[in-house]
């Protein structure tokens, strides 16, 4: 019994060709929206490449943006397919092309729901590289003067000030590495010999952060250094000042900013696949009404359409009994090796001592 049967009139099938028509060319438009998404996407991530540790991250982007140029052509395609079955005559041209392109449509949309999945998927990935990657680029901070990490310190500056973050975790991060070059410290005052010989490799630990974690809308001038300490200031309690250093990680806030982009991008693209769903489900009720109408013989009757010919069992049962006579084929293609005279005998044998005569010219 056929799925999701609908009878169609003459008048139906055309109106019905006529809004597809229109659709594809709209599904053309949700391709380049598709593009647009995965090259800003692209962008955004290629922004702030420094800060990422190196994964593969690129793959979502390229996903949506093979898969933008895809919908274009295919929807194109499909409009011009659905403008020549607006007459029933011209359907003739495209009858033996409909049932490949049908298939070929849902395993696009089958790719664009998988691109949706994808950008809800990627979070996890995205927060191992932002963790590696910001704690690299704090660990480079102080190397001004190194080719390749010179431009670490602006890259962290700017992205804790307009991000209102400080550290990966939070601003005790910085306490834990030396964020200050050799080369500006005063290695005369005993202080600072000292603290380099405290520490086992030799760093310069201090509970002090860069400029950059200041917190603008703080009441007092910012505190940067010996924020521990509570007497090197005057009026001032470690525990109670939040509002003196931004409180939060960067990684936490680039993974939410992320986050918030992914989030709407799989939206957008969950909308996409429902649309090209809607889309494919009316291209398929027109291909088969069209083939029943021809099959029937008068053009201006009625015809059924269908989604499938046969029940979801039978048609699943049917594909998979293809797939395993194919599978039989080649097997035995395997086994003869391709070679079509593997079974036949020859008449003669012949060996080292069992060769056939050779006739020797005489000579005239």
């Amino acid at each position: 019994m056929a799925v999701l049967k609908v009878k169609f009139t003459k008048t139906n099938r055309n109106k019905l060709a006529q809004v597809l028509w229109i659709l594809n060319w709209v599904s053309v438009v949700t391709g380049v929206i598709l593009f647009g998404l995965g090259l800003f996407l692209k962008v955004e991530i290629n922004k702030r490449w420094e800060l990422l540790a190196e994964r593969d991250l690129q793959y979502v982007p390229n996903m949506l943006i093979a898969t933008g140029l895809i919908a274009c052509a295919i929807n194109f395609l499909g409009g011009k397919i659905c403008y020549d079955c607006a007459d029933t005559t011209r359907f003739l041209r495209w009858k033996l092309l409909m049932l490949p392109y049908i298939i070929c449509t849902f395993f696009f949309t089958f790719c664009v729901l998988v691109g949706a999945l994808m950008c809800y998927g990627m979070r996890g990935e995205l927060e191992e590289a932002l963790d590696q990657g910001l704690h690299d680029a704090m660990r480079y901070y102080k190397d001004t003067d190194t080719p390749g990490r010179c431009f670490l310190k602006r890259t962290v500056d700017l992205l804790q000030i307009q991000f209102q973050c400080c550290g990966n975790d939070g601003f005790r991060d910085w306490f834990q590495m030396q964020w200050i070059s050799n080369r500006y410290l005063d290695m005369s005052r005993k202080e600072v010999v000292d603290r380099l010989r405290s520490n086992v490799e030799g760093k310069y630990l201090m509970d002090g952060v860069p400029f950059s974690c200041c917190n603008v809308n703080s009441p007092r001038p910012c505190i940067q250094q010996q924020i521990t300490n509570n007497s090197a200031h005057f009026n001032y309690e470690y525990q109670t000042e939040e509002l003196n250093l931004w409180m939060k990680g960067c990684r936490q806030a680039l993974l939410d900013y992320y986050s918030h982009i992914m989030q709407s991008i799989g939206l957008t693209v969950l909308i996409i696949w429902l649309f090209e769903l809607s889309v494919l489900t009316g291209v398929r009720y027109l291909q088969t009404s069209l083939e029943n109408v021809v099959r029937q013989g008068d053009l201006d009757s009625e015809s059924d359409g269908w989604l499938l010919e046969n029940s979801f069992v039978k048609t699943a049962r049917s594909n998979f009994n293809i797939i395993k006579s194919l599978g039989k084929c080649n097997q035995i293609e395997t086994a003869n090796n391709g070679d079509p005279n593997m079974d036949v005998t020859s008449t003669a044998h012949y060996g080292p001592d069992n060769l056939p005569p050779i006739p020797i010219p005489v000579a005239s």
